[in-house]
């Protein structure tokens, strides 16, 4: 059997490939990796903001093909139920996929004004206001999961949830976004978590192919 194949795009730039290759990851699945350049009109859609999901990223494995991240966990989950992508028991596993499910569809400002760029790191970033209403409903769901589950990820173990929310840990680190207590340190803690650490290195040393959208982040 073909081993799977997840097709992407910047490791930089690409908050929904990163997601879609933590879940894979974190299932344990073996996968190749197949990089879509930023000429590809889906990929530039999701660049430009003008989409938050096409289909990038896809997961092909045999006979299936699902390209949006959440049924990319989906599937996951149920070919790899040991994996625990989503909590065992009935109420957490509920709350796991509602707040996927809030950060998937929602947060339009929070990705406009503060775009994921893992090269950049800025000591001080004036956040449009639009977008801290966003930040701060992120907060209050980190809050909660840490505070009802014990952290240090967001249900306790690892899940499908810290896959979604990675992006906006490193979006956090890039915009200088002022933190404290359990959410600074759940922001540390995934940020040196060993499953992201590759897919770090990796867009360190992407080379720059953004500035040929034209286009100001």
């Amino acid at each position: 059997m073909p081993r799977a194949t997840l097709t992407i795009s910047s490791k930089n730039y690409s908050s929904w490939s990163l997601r879609g290759w933590l879940l894979c990851r974190m299932a344990g699945l073996e996968f190749d990796e197949e990089i879509v350049t930023v000429d590809d009109p889906t990929v530039r859609a999701e660049l430009l903001l003008l989409s938050p999901s096409v289909l990038v990223p896809r997961l092909t494995d045999d006979k299936v093909s699902v390209w949006d991240t959440l049924a990319i966990g989906a599937y996951l989950n149920e070919k790899f139920p040991k994996a625990g992508l989503l909590p065992k028991d009935m109420v957490a596993r509920q709350h796991c996929r509602a707040i996927c499910g809030e950060i998937h569809s929602g947060f339009h400002n929070l990705r406009s004004a503060l775009p994921m760029n893992l090269k950049a790191r800025h000591e001080k970033f004036k956040i449009f206001a639009g977008a801290r209403p966003d930040i701060e409903r992120v907060k209050a769901i980190w809050t909660e999961c840490l505070e009802r589950y014990g952290g240090p990820f967001l249900f306790g173990e690892p899940t499908m949830a810290d896959a979604m929310y990675a992006p906006v840990c490193t979006r956090f680190r890039t915009y200088a976004v002022a933190l404290d207590g359990p959410v600074a340190e759940y922001v540390d803690h995934i940020l040196s978590w060993s499953v992201l650490q590759p897919w770090i290195a990796d867009a360190l040393e992407e080379p720059e192919e953004i500035e040929e959208l034209d286009v100001e982040f």
